[in-house]
C-alpha cells in the first residue's frame, strides 16, 4: 500500500487547520426514515477526503445536502464559508461536482459540451487544455453517444475540474472505468490535491481510498462509524503474520499471529525460528487493510455501533 504522497498532503492540510466543509449534526430524512442521522464531518483545505459506506449508508444524501441539492431536517452545514441551503451562487462558482450520471446530449461532442459548460460557469479555463488534462484530446470531435463509458466519465471529470475550483466533489468517480481511465483519474486527483484543491469523494473501491485519501470516514446506517487519517483508521485492526512451521520430523504446524506491533513481533518470530532451527514456509506479514476495517463496520451490530 502506497501512502507517502497522501500522508504528505494530510500533514500539510492538518497544519493549515482551514476547514472547507464543516458539518454538525446533519440529518437528512425521507418521511420518518433518517438516511443521514446526526453526522459530523469536517474536510480540510488541500486534502483528499474519502467518504465510504455500503449502498444505503447515507453517502449520497450527505453529499447532496452539502451541495444544497437535498434539504436537511436538522444540523448545520458550512461549505466554503456558506450555508449551501441558503447561498448557492458562490458555492457553485467555487466548487466542481462529478455526479454518477451527468446526462450529456448524445449528439454533442466533448468540445461543444465544454463550451456550453463554459458559457454557464463563472470560472474560466481553456477547452483544449482541459480535454488534454483528462485524456480526451484525441476524442474531442467524437459524439458523446459514440464515447465509451470510461470516456464519458472522463468528460464528467472535465466539467468538475473546469476553472480549477477550490472544492471538487466526486461521487463514485471511477464507477465503470477501465484501468487506464482509472489511472488517469487517480493521477489527476493527486495533481489537484498537490495544487491545493480540496477533494471530497465517495467510492466503493477501497483500494482507491487507500491510494488517494488523506483522511477517510466510513458511514453505516446513516452515521459515521469510523473516521481519521488512513493510519489512524488502520491502527484499529491488527496486522497478521502467517506461515507454516517445519521443525525436525514433526508435522507441519500452521502459524497465524495477529499483532499491533508487526515489526517487533515479526523480528521475534524470525529470531526464535533461527534459534530453534525451525523453517518458516509461505511466510507472510500483512498490515491491516481498509477492507478489514470496512467489513468490521458493516458486520457490527447496532449495540456495537452505539458504543463506539
Amino acid at each position: 500500500m502506497t501512502t507517502t504522497a497522501a500522508t504528505t498532503g494530510a500533514q500539510t492540510a492538518a497544519g493549515a487547520g482551514d476547514l472547507v466543509v464543516d458539518v454538525r449534526g446533519l440529518v437528512v430524512a425521507y418521511g420518518s426514515f433518517r438516511a443521514v442521522d446526526g453526522v459530523d464531518l469536517d474536510v480540510r483545505r488541500g486534502e483528499v477526503f474519502a467518504l465510504l459506506g455500503t449502498n444505503g449508508a447515507g453517502k449520497t444524501s450527505t453529499l447532496e445536502a452539502l451541495q444544497g441539492f437535498r434539504p436537511r431536517a436538522a444540523g448545520t452545514v458550512d461549505v466554503l464559508g456558506d450555508d449551501p441551503a441558503v447561498s448557492t451562487r458562490r458555492l457553485r462558482a467555487a466548487s466542481g461536482v462529478m455526479v454518477q450520471e451527468a446526462g450529456f446530449v448524445p449528439e454533442a461532442t466533448p468540445v461543444t459540451a465544454l463550451r456550453l459548460w463554459a458559457s454557464l460557469s463563472s470560472r474560466v479555463d481553456d477547452v483544449d487544455a482541459v480535454l488534454e488534462r483528462v485524456g480526451l484530446a484525441h476524442r474531442r470531435a467524437v459524439l458523446v453517444k459514440d464515447l465509451s463509458g470510461g470516456e464519458r466519465r472522463r468528460l464528467d471529470l472535465a466539467l468538475a475540474v473546469w476553472g480549477a475550483p477550490d472544492l471538487i466533489v466526486l461521487d463514485e468517480p471511477t464507477a465503470g472505468l477501465d484501468p487506464e481511465s482509472r489511472a488517469t483519474l487517480w493521477g489527476l486527483v493527486r495533481e489537484l490535491r498537490d495544487g491545493g484543491t480540496t477533494v471530497l469523494m465517495t467510492t466503493h473501491h477501497l483500494e482507491e481510498a487507500e491510494q488517494l485519501a488523506d483522511r477517510v470516514a466510513i458511514m453505516h446506517r446513516g452515521r459515521i462509524a469510523v473516521r481519521g487519517t488512513l493510519a489512524e483508521v488502520l491502527d484499529q485492526r491488527p496486522a497478521r503474520i502467517t506461515a507454516v512451521r517445519r521443525a525436525g520430523g514433526r508435522p507441519d504446524e500452521p502459524l497465524d499471529v495477529r499483532t499491533h506491533d508487526l515489526q517487533a513481533d515479526l523480528l521475534a518470530l524470525l529470531l526464535d525460528a533461527q534459534r530453534t532451527g525451525t523453517e518458516l514456509h509461505r511466510l507472510r506479514a500483512t498490515p491491516a487493510s481498509l477492507d478489514e476495517v470496512f467489513h468490521s463496520v458493516v458486520r457490527s451490530t447496532p449495540e456495537q455501533e452505539a458504543s463506539r
